[in-house]
């Protein structure tokens, strides 16, 4: 076990480069399993959770190559087992996209309920309401069972706008017989990212960017490469690290369409920044003040699907907010336990009063104090590392595993801008 040492009071300055957005790479990673051609795939995180995903892929019988640290050569043309392995399934929430091709493939998958993050409950109702819709019969006693002899196009209306659910239910659809119609689909740039890599392998997919989406089945997919697009969280978490610590940085491969829905939450607590083609520059010159409402009222950043505000930057947004003049309500709608990590912040010294599960007032700015945390999950995780960057003293992170499911290698590219922060033996 391995835990992070940090020094606070050390601003962030230099330039990194994007890394490739973790929630696409895992659906296009199972993506590939409707092909028995080769894939390859680029701009691919070197993170905990894919590689979780390529060993189940390892598991099923697929043939992987290395082409280099971020691109990888995927063959499907003898699926083994439609069973994915327990322990790894446990590792990653993102194992549940592997049900939508492996139905569609080889008509059935086996699994156990994916783990991952510890952030309230992560309901797979919808998962399971669109599949059924497609012809899937389904079995959820102690394990997942899916089988299907054939699906068939459906018009679904999904009862929330679930992002791995929308996935799933796209790359099932892609087999299934006649015209899938999905409504109150998510429409965010991965699930982008996953629609535009199976219109390369051949799917017939229009409405791509929308809460509508329609699927053409067709009789098989080929190859295809694809490049993944740009992790807007991990730009935004960097963001908010540069102006918690009174830095600067640049960041170079973003998708300038992809910032808007952060500009607008970014700017009520004072932080902004330039866009110059694919770079975007966070200077060390902010407000960091909390521009009130109409009526000096205090400003709520609160969450909502694409192109909201994102669920994952509201630890981010909660930890910078504590470095501001002013006070704003934090409300993230999604997920009832994942505001419980502001505990830590408090003991940190942070002026936070937790209103509920889902919603917390930040007053600022506050000197935070080193301390000893606890990472629960990959988004609280980093915004504790933000947090001990600006505290005073030093701070020992724990759990540093969740963390770098989601962020590659976060110590080398920290020290790089300066951070004082160093990954050791746990204690």
């Amino acid at each position: 076990m391995y835990e992070y040492v940090i020094e606070g009071g050390h601003p962030i300055n230099g330039t990194i480069t994007a890394s490739g957005n973790k929630n696409a790479a895992l659906p296009c990673l199972a993506a590939t399993l409707l092909t028995a051609e080769p894939v390859i795939l680029h701009n691919i995180p070197d993170i905990e959770d894919t590689g979780v995903m390529l060993k189940i892929l390892e598991a099923l019988g697929s043939k992987i190559e290395k082409l280099d640290k971020h691109s990888w050569k995927i063959q499907n043309d003898d699926i083994k087992t439609s069973e994915l392995p327990k322990e790894l399934t446990k590792k990653v929430r993102g194992s549940i996209v592997f049900a939508g091709p492996l139905l569609a493939r080889t008509g059935k998958c086996e699994m156990m309920p994916p783990g991952g993050d510890v952030i309230g409950r992560r309901r797979v109702d919808t998962h399971f309401l669109a599949l059924q819709q497609l012809g899937a019969n389904i079995s959820a006693q102690g394990h997942f069972s899916f089988s299907a002899n054939k699906l068939v196009g459906a018009d679904i209306f999904l009862d929330e706008a679930s992002v791995t659910a929308t996935e799933n239910a796209v790359m099932a659809a892609v087999f299934a017989e006649g015209t899938t119609l999905i409504q109150n689909a998510a429409s965010e740039p991965h699930i982008q990212d996953t629609c535009k890599m199976l219109v390369a392998m051949g799917a017939k997919i229009s409405g791509i960017g929308s809460n509508i989406i329609t699927i053409e089945g067709v009789k098989k997919l080929h190859s295809c490469e694809y490049t993944i697009g740009p992790d807007y969280i991990e730009i935004g978490s960097y963001i908010g690290m540069a102006a918690a610590t009174r830095g600067s940085i640049t960041i170079k491969g973003i998708r300038p369409a992809e910032m808007r829905p952060l500009t607008n939450s970014f700017n009520k607590i004072g932080i902004n920044w330039q866009i110059s083609g694919d770079e975007l520059t966070v200077s060390s010159m902010q407000n960091m003040k909390v521009n009130a409402d109409l009526g000096n009222m205090i400003p709520k950043i609160d969450d909502m699907p694409w192109p909201g505000f994102p669920a994952d930057l509201t630890s981010i947004m909660t930890v910078v907010s504590t470095q501001v003049e002013g006070t704003v309500l934090i409300f993230e709608k999604m997920f009832e336990s994942r505001m419980f990590f502001v505990d830590k912040l408090i003991t940190m010294g942070a002026k936070i009063t937790l209103c509920d599960p889902h919603r917390a007032v930040v007053s600022g700015p506050s000197m935070l104090h080193g301390e000893i945390l606890v990472s629960p999950d990959i988004r609280a995780g980093m915004a504790m590392v933000i947090a001990a960057m600006c505290a005073h003293g030093e701070s020992r992170i724990r759990n540093v595993y969740q963390i770098e499911r989601g962020y590659e290698d976060l110590v080398g590219r920290l020290q790089s801008l300066g951070a004082h922060i160093k990954k050791v033996e746990a204690e």
